[in-house]
């Protein structure tokens, strides 16, 4: 059997407050009774005098109770405006389904969990006969709500199993819900683990598999390239078995399928031998960058680089197997109250600034992690310039005083702390080959340090920028039909450190012009295309025109819908996201 509600995955928005539906909202209830009129005594009369002023004076107090919850004050106002008027209540059926980041939200009665592959089957199979989208989620970490369909979705999240591993070809078969760390820690006791990681571990496999995610490391690819075979629920032909062998074609535009072409039940992964690695983290800056880039590229089995704007810093982390040092010094110079110490500082420093009185926050600031601390520096005035330069040399600080090496097994050293929520959009483009790299990965940050400075974008730390070689699935941005070619990922972000309403909307239209601005000026030159899992969709007609022409100059947008069409004709996995991104000339006969 499936479930339509139990044990959902994805976690509620926090920002919208729900009311018991037997209980009315006393603000939003309609008057409980009618009150009749007829002639009054003059006794009566002075009563209703007495009501009446009284009534006056109630409705004096309403108005101007509901101008101070509307009035738009400044950002620095001693009394902020309360929410209480913001939504109304959900009805019981309905459930509020937001991704990580809280930046998308849908409202659906329709949220499907099956436990097992043959309830999958009939989910689909229901869904085709009905035409009623059931579009794939995972775990709701896409940035962009890529899973999300008001009309429907269905989550795996309860077929979590591992089904095989094969030991000797260093293969697991898991079910697609099953969780990246889950996964993880199965294979520990067989002495496996996987090739590479994303920054973060609550993936499901499924959904980490279609988005083309990826880790770093120029000789490693993105992760879809560690798939052997798929197995596929699809509303058209049933469950499908893809692979380098059965339907080659097939098997290469699945693998990073966006969701499109199948609900990816079961995977079959080329898994590694479990390593140790070590980490060595240390501050350079661009010129020295430059002269060691090339080296670093071809001798660092992982490496990326964090830019910190406005700053000369960057951060670079190496990572390589424990056999490959001899004598690594494993011990820090600073300890890590030394590290923190200029960020807790700076944090006390602009209490005082912001709030005059730093009361209970002071007992707290030595509990805080540094990327805690940093979100609440950030959100004390998180688009004011001046503010986030100081945030940012806090954090070069920090960071210098971090240097030194770490040694752990490869998926503890490989995760990285992301900070909270927030606004994100990575790029990926060509970067050359291991042995020729163009150089171009360092003349894109280049062009976007300047843009930053030159339009005064309070862009907080860091850039992150990540190197992967090539993949042959058709819709990775980092698809080639070159071996040798090697690919530079760029991430750009805002942070998102509050829960008011208004503040979280100014720093969304801060970012949007943000990304437009590297969208205009750099992504032509530099032939980048956004992570599938990052990129937004415009609103413009004229800007989706232009968006839709642009994936067609880079992917196989026709073999895609084609494979659509005979897959999916109604169109039951979709969702308004790929329906923008990518248009058919048929008209889905499926309700949206």
């Amino acid at each position: 059997m499936f479930r339509r509600t139990a044990r959902v995955a994805l976690r509620s928005s926090p920002f919208l407050p729900r009311y018991p539906p037997t209980t009315l909202n006393p603000i939003l209830s309609p008057t409980p009774h009618l009150l009749l009129h007829r002639p009054l005594s003059s006794s009566a009369s002075s009563d209703a005098e007495l009501r009446k002023y009284a009534g006056y004076f109630v409705l004096l107090v309403g108005c101007s109770a509901a101008t101070y919850y509307s009035f738009p004050f400044s950002a620095d106002a001693k009394h902020k405006k309360a929410q209480i008027f913001r939504y109304a209540p959900l009805s019981d059926d309905l459930h509020t389904v937001s991704n990580w980041s809280g930046t998308h939200e849908v409202h659906t009665r329709v949220f499907l969990q099956p436990e097992t592959l043959a309830d999958l089957e009939a989910a689909v199979r229901d869904a085709q006969q009905n035409h009623r989208r059931i579009r794939p989620v995972g775990s709701g970490l896409s940035p962009n709500g890529l899973g999300l369909a008001k009309s429907g979705m269905v989550n795996l999240a309860l077929m979590d199993k591992v089904l095989e591993v094969d030991r000797e070809a260093k293969r697991v078969t898991v079910q697609a819900g099953i969780r990246v760390s889950q996964l993880v820690d199965a294979l520990k006791e067989h002495g496996l683990t996987l090739q590479n990681f994303a920054s973060i571990r609550e993936q499901q496999i499924g959904g980490i598999l279609q988005v083309g995610a990826h880790g770093t490391g120029a000789r490693l690819p993105p992760i879809d390239e560690q798939v052997i075979s798929m197995k596929l629920v699809t509303p058209m032909k049933g469950t499908i078995e893809v692979s380098k062998e059965k339907n080659p074609e097939l098997f290469f535009l699945t693998r990073c399928g966006l969701g499109g072409l199948g609900v990816v039940a079961e995977v079959t992964i080329q898994c590694v031998d479990r390593h140790e690695l070590v980490e060595h983290t240390f501050v350079s800056n661009a010129s020295d960058i430059r002269k060691n880039h090339k080296k670093w590229l071809a001798e660092n089995k992982h490496i990326k680089y964090l830019w910190i704007p406005y700053t000369d810093a960057v951060v670079v982390v190496q990572c390589n197997p424990l056999s490959k040092w001899k004598n690594p010094k494993f011990k820090p110079k600073y300890g890590k109250d030394e590290a923190l110490k200029h960020i807790r500082d700076l944090y006390r420093d602009s209490l005082r600034k912001y709030r005059t009185d730093v009361g209970n926050d002071e007992q707290d600031i030595n509990q805080l992690s540094f990327t805690e601390l940093r979100d609440k520096l950030l959100a004390l005035d998180p688009l004011n310039k001046d503010h986030v330069m100081k945030v940012n040399q806090a954090e070069a600080e920090y960071w210098k005083k971090s240097e030194g090496y770490r040694v752990g097994w490869s998926d503890e050293i490989l995760g990285f702390d992301c900070g909270g929520q927030q606004w994100v959009s990575e790029t990926c483009f060509p970067a050359g080959t291991l042995k020729m790299p163009n150089m171009k990965d360092l003349d894109y940050i280049d062009e976007l340090k300047q843009l930053i400075e030159q339009e005064d974008i309070p862009a907080p730390a860091p850039i992150e920028q990540r190197w992967t070689a090539r993949s042959k699935s058709l819709m990775s941005p980092a698809s080639s039909s070159e071996e040798d070619d090697i690919f530079s990922w760029v991430g750009i972000i805002m942070y998102l450190p509050t829960i008011d309403a208004r503040q979280r909307k100014e720093i969304t239209e801060e970012f949007l012009n943000y990304r437009y601005l590297t969208q205009t000026r750099l992504w032509d030159e530099y032939s980048a295309y956004e992570h599938w899992a990052k990129i937004e969709v415009p609103k413009d007609k004229e800007e989706l025109a232009a968006l839709q022409e642009r994936l067609r100059k880079r992917f196989p947008v026709d073999t895609y819908n084609k494979a659509r069409r005979e897959l999916d004709p109604n169109r039951i996995l979709s969702n308004a996201i790929l329906e923008k991104l990518f248009p058919s000339k048929e008209t889905a006969r499926v309700s949206s």
